[in-house]
């Protein structure tokens, strides 16, 4: 499945942030962020209420899954306040490391197996689609006000995905010659702030 390809790829991320000092490890976390955050949120769109639909116990096995997602929001929002040279940068990402793999075994063990078990062929491929549907499409940074559940975390994406992807062309144009201007930036964080708060009553967060 997709999902398990991401997980590979996230493995190989943590270690390249953990290994890395200065730029290169602020590059490789910038990279764990763009996969971490929409396969997450894709998860929670898409195959975490089908989970919940199929089986009895799904609620209680997508709530930890999502308790999960919520720490490492909270995490990586702190995270984003400190150097990465700095030892508080990385005893915070050691947190995020563990918890990460933590979700992946969660998932990779217990979540997806049960899924497969639950539902035909035909409706694993069509929600695998959708999953990689929503995950391209998904915000791409930590956000945990935004509810984890639908409706509060579709809504939210509503504005949430092209300023966050948007943001993502501003941090790469501001490693080429044409360097587009701090207000600017500034502006796209603003508005970012003001529509986080908005889904949080929405959905739940777990």
């Amino acid at each position: 499945m997709r999902q398990r390809r991401d997980h590979q790829h996230l493995e190989t991320l943590l270690r390249r942030v953990a290994a890395g000092t200065g730029t290169d490890r602020q590059d490789a976390l910038t990279a764990l962020c763009r996969l971490v955050f929409p396969h997450a949120f894709a998860e929670e769109a898409v195959l975490w209420p089908l989970l919940r639909r199929v089986l009895s116990d799904g609620d209680e096995m997508t709530l930890r899954v999502e308790q999960e997602h919520q720490r490492i929001n909270e995490l990586f929002t702190e995270l984003e306040t400190f150097d990465p040279n700095d030892v508080e940068h990385h005893r915070l990402f050691e947190q995020i490391a563990v918890l990460l793999r933590e979700d992946v075994r969660d998932e990779e063990d217990v979540l997806l197996p049960r899924l497969q078990e639950a539902v035909s062929p035909e409706l694993l491929r069509r929600a695998g689609w959708a999953w990689w549907t929503v995950r391209v499409t998904a915000p791409t940074r930590a956000h945990p006000v935004v509810a984890r559940r639908p409706p509060g975390n579709a809504l939210a994406a509503l504005p949430l995905s092209p300023i966050d992807r948007f943001r993502d062309r501003l941090d790469r144009a501001k490693q080429e010659p044409a360097v587009l201007s701090a207000s600017t930036t500034a502006a796209v964080c603003d508005s970012r702030g003001g529509v986080k708060a908005l889904p949080a009553a929405l959905g739940q967060r777990g």
